[in-house]
């Protein structure tokens, strides 16, 4: 997953660029963030690996703090989780908006990108602040950060993006102007 995170994060920049060169870039700093952090956090998975390994330096812990330990790591890997899929919510956000702007792209897909962010960040902040009602709360948070990621999936399997209308868009210019984008 994170080594197509790379790429994915790149199309999006060069396919949402034209809507807003400012925002495009944000969207796309944030998908790289979590990749980062995802990618730094499997070492927690890796750290398990290490300690259920059975290597002779362990032998200075009991079994039991072994195991404990590969708990931690564990349960730190969940949070780390939770961490790196903040940043992706605010990608999906600020990727909504920008769909949703775009004029090449249907409306609802950038609603529906847009609702994913908020699913993520409604079940990271949960996951992060209140374990106990986030465990509950999962199951309904889910099911539309699903719709709106697999909607935009399969729109760009199945129709793709509408070529003309992006060549247009970028003729035009950015529909968002930011700080950083002076219009010629």
């Amino acid at each position: 997953m994170h080594i197509t995170d790379v790429p994915m994060t790149m199309i999006f920049y060069v396919l949402l660029k034209p809507v807003s060169k400012d925002l495009s870039l944000l969207s796309a700093l944030f998908g790289m963030l979590q990749t980062a952090i995802l990618c730094a956090n499997k070492m927690n998975l890796i750290t398990v690996l290490f300690l259920l390994g059975g290597a002779s330096y362990l032998k200075a812990f009991d079994p039991n703090q072994v195991q404990a330990l590969a708990s931690l790591s564990l349960g730190l890997h969940e949070s780390g989780f939770g961490i790196g899929l903040i940043f992706f919510g605010m990608s999906c956000l600020v990727g909504g908006y920008l769909l949703f702007q775009s004029g090449y792209f249907p409306k609802i897909l950038g609603l529906l990108q847009a609702m994913s962010g908020v699913c993520y960040l409604i079940n990271s902040f949960g996951q992060l602040l209140f374990p106990a009602l986030a465990d509950k709360v999962f199951r309904i948070i889910v099911m539309p950060a699903f719709l709106g990621e697999f909607g935009t999936c399969l729109w760009l399997i199945v129709k793709g993006v509408n070529v003309l209308k992006w060549d247009e868009r970028v003729r035009m210019g950015p529909v968002i102007e930011g700080p950083l984008e002076v219009r010629e």
